[in-house]
């Protein structure tokens, strides 16, 4: 066997374990084998190519190899992307799959990596535009051929040798591709710590790249999904957390970026900055226009971006070039709607990477820069050009997607934007920076008229950091809320949105705020006239509608003047009894308004409590009593997740309220009534007697819950542990006892509900 071709061939073993022993195989055999195969030559190149990049070769001959390969599978991938994902996934590609076989992929990791491998003193210089080829290679064999990335993945030198690669701009695209399809599949997420010189990496960076950064940034700084609905659990998180004691590595690369200078400030500018006002006509490069038709990476785009850039640069000092993709008249002007669509999908990355860092552990230090850097007010500058601009008919959208699918990426972007501004306003006083000066100046009002003491945030708002222009960023989305249609899938995040602005401790003269923009009337509509149909709409209009109602007797009043009919009133109860896992908040606002308005002499308040159907409602003991058995009976300690414990803290509301006024002994035996009622005595009070063990284990360590449960009821946290504690007591003579009222053949309390 030829010497080279036996080096080749150990190479195969050592690197991929193709085969046990290097086979006695001549290169004339090899030859007739690719005929009958069809292997297109493709072994005999990579031979040619491992012969031309041993240790002391200049690489002169690899690259015009490569570009003999490239084409063959770039072909396969190019079919991969424009057929339908599910007909790609049933077709095969024989050349990528042929590559990968004779260790075409071990071989290009080889020749990349191969100058930070060696000692010598003069290293070897790989060219440009060999390590463009070597990485689109090895794109394009990743997309095709099964197994691939998750190879590559594995190989954590290589993973972090790619990063060093990104502070050439010319290979930057291709290696910026790669390392985001890699890291989407690899089993441990990276440190960015491990990253070499990350600091410098990305201060190099232009604005361009750094939102492509972004991307591959999203999948370090997200914690990792758990998967299956069980593990969703509350028992299995507080498992979870108990085994992971100190920071996840997600934690961890957060501080990372956060310890970057101007890191915060630069991603501020981008997801702020404007889309450039050149105009163009839409016949510009209108090859590039139909070639984003199949485009779902705004990677692809950037590059076809860039090389419309690069022909305008150059028309403006070269004549024209009747081989390029336009003549010189219509080469400088770029199509808006490309610019803008561009743009988007930049906004997209940056909004994540900003959203994910205000839900984490240094949240108060990101909100005092994003504050300092104007995010908000930059962001309402952009609100009805870009972010809620009216779509034209000859909107961009991504293959296979219309305007109206959630993948596109104007609703992905509005999305994004209203989950930002949820976790902008969510319990912070910074949330005040989405009003203008004349808004806080109206809150200012409401509470002087109303004879209330202003909200301290409010008064120490800095005036020089909120939004401009005639209308704040919450009023804005009012607006566009109201105008929404009853099918759109915005509902729920512009819902989620707003009522993070009411969030904490309840104020009035924010509830007066958006009560004053008809916000109430606009929630109403939707639930009871156009009896919305969505479990995740409802849900959040019911949230809503409670932070908006709680202990605001002017709120009860509005409710009964829209809700003014019986048939108005039983189809809004039809809608909270449907699912009372979606409801349970505005059932205990009622509650806690209903029991604070009993308790004040004003005669506006006892006018109101005698004519509002929703209050008469609650106020009757059956009704009370209903909603308890059922909060009880819809959740158990195993099913218990952070969209239904709400079930078990809106129960304990109830009875909290019961022992205010020495009711909970009556309350108890009302349940064990209905149990008995049921033919099935002790299996509700069992329930809950497990159910307020584990909500010791879980409340009395989480400083965040616990502040959450006291500023949203007004009752003290003391107040909610003593009820526990009474209800849980082992005395079987205490009349605030659960066991007093279960029957020691029924009794079922002592079970172990822990989990591994």
């Amino acid at each position: 066997m030829p010497g080279h071709l036996s080096h080749w061939f150990c190479f195969l073993k050592i690197t991929e374990n193709a085969f046990k022993h290097p086979p006695a195989i001549t290169e004339a055999l090899l030859k007739e084998r690719d005929k009958q195969a069809k292997w297109n030559g493709i072994p005999l190149l990579l031979q040619k190519l491992y012969e031309h990049s041993h240790p002391n070769s200049d690489f002169s001959q690899c690259q015009s190899i490569l570009k003999e390969i490239s084409p063959l599978l770039s072909m396969e991938a190019m079919a991969f992307v424009t057929e339908d994902r599910k007909a790609a996934q049933e077709s095969t590609f024989p050349n990528t799959y042929t590559f990968d076989l004779f260790g075409g992929v071990y071989l290009l990791v080889e020749i990349l990596m191969r100058p930070t491998l060696i000692t010598q003193k003069k290293k070897q210089k790989i060219s440009d535009d060999l390590i463009k080829d070597c990485l689109s290679i090895l794109y394009n064999t990743c997309i095709c051929t099964e197994g691939v990335t998750r190879r590559l993945a594995e190989r954590n030198d290589f993973v972090l040798f790619l990063f060093t690669l990104m502070t050439n701009k010319k290979t930057f695209l291709q290696t910026a591709t790669l390392i985001e399809d890699i890291l989407g599949v690899k089993k441990e997420m990276i440190q960015l710590d491990d990253i070499p010189n990350l600091a410098s990496l990305v201060s190099s960076f232009d604005q361009q790249q750094l939102a492509t950064f972004c991307r591959i940034l999203a999948v370090t700084i997200s914690e990792v999904d758990l998967g299956s609905d069980d593990k969703h659990t509350l028992l299995a998180k507080n498992a979870q957390q108990k085994k992971n004691l100190g920071p996840s590595r997600a934690e961890i690369n957060q501080a990372t970026l956060l310890n970057i200078p101007g890191f915060i400030e630069r991603l501020c500018k981008l997801a702020t900055r404007k889309v450039s006002e050149t105009t163009g006509t839409s016949s510009f490069l209108q090859e590039l226009e139909e070639w984003y038709t199949w485009l779902d990476n705004a990677l692809v785009l950037d590059a076809l971006m860039r090389v419309a850039n690069e022909e305008a640069e150059q028309s403006s000092t070269e004549s024209s070039d009747e081989s390029g993709l336009a003549n010189t008249s219509t080469r400088t002007q770029l199509p808006q709607s490309m610019k803008i669509m561009h743009e988007i999908m930049y906004k997209l990355e940056v909004l994540y990477v900003l959203c994910v860092l205000l839900m984490g552990r240094q949240r108060n230090q990101v909100h005092k820069m994003i504050a300092e850097f104007k995010l908000i007010p930059g962001l309402n500058n952009l609100f009805d050009k870009l972010i809620w601009r009216k779509h034209s008919a000859s909107a961009l959208v991504l293959h296979g997607h219309n305007q109206n699918c959630d993948c596109s990426p104007d609703i992905t972007l509005k999305i994004q934007f209203l989950r930002l501004l949820q976790s902008f306003s969510d319990h912070h006083e910074n949330k005040y920076l989405l009003l203008n000066s004349q808004e806080l100046n109206e809150l200012s009002a409401i509470s002087h008229k109303a004879n209330i003491p202003e909200v301290d945030a409010v008064v120490n708002t800095d005036r020089s950091l909120v939004c401009d222009g005639k209308r704040g960023l919450l009023t804005r989305l009012l607006q566009v809320m109201k105008k929404e249609p009853a099918e759109s899938s915005f509902r729920f995040w512009q819902a989620r949105a707003v009522e993070s602005f009411l969030r904490g401790t309840t104020s009035y003269a924010d509830q007066m705020f958006l009560l004053k923009r008809g916000l109430l009337e606009h929630i109403l509509y939707c639930i009871v006239d156009s009896e919305c149909k969505s479990r995740d709409v409802l849900q959040s209009y019911f949230d809503l509608l409670g932070e908006l109602m709680k202990f605001n007797i002017d709120a009860f009043k509005r409710f009964n003047k829209y809700i003014n009919t019986d048939e108005k009133f039983q189809i809004f109860l039809n809608q909270i009894n449907s699912s009372l896992v979606d409801s349970n908040m505005l059932v205990r606002c009622i509650t806690l308004s209903l029991d604070r308005f009993e308790n004040q002499s004003d005669a506006k308040v006892a006018e109101v409590l005698s004519e509002c159907r929703l209050l008469s409602y609650m106020s009757q003991m059956s009704m009370r009593m209903s909603f308890l058995f059922r909060l009880i009976n819809i959740i158990h300690v195993q099913t218990l997740t952070q969209e239904n414990v709400s079930c078990l803290n809106t129960s304990l509301v109830i009875l909290m309220l019961a022992r205010r006024k020495e009711k909970l002994p009556f309350y108890l035996r009302t349940l064990q009534q209905m149990e008995y009622t049921e033919k099935y005595p002790g299996f509700i009070l069992n329930n809950f007697h497990s159910l307020l063990r584990f909500w010791q284990q879980h409340y009395l360590n989480k400083d965040k819950d616990s502040t959450c449960l006291e500023n949203s009821s007004c009752i003290s946290f003391t107040y909610w542990k003593e009820t526990v504690s009474i209800l849980l007591s082992p005395d079987r003579t205490s009349p605030c006892a659960i066991v007093s009222y279960i029957d020691e053949a029924y009794m079922d309390i002592d079970r172990d509900f822990s989990e591994e």
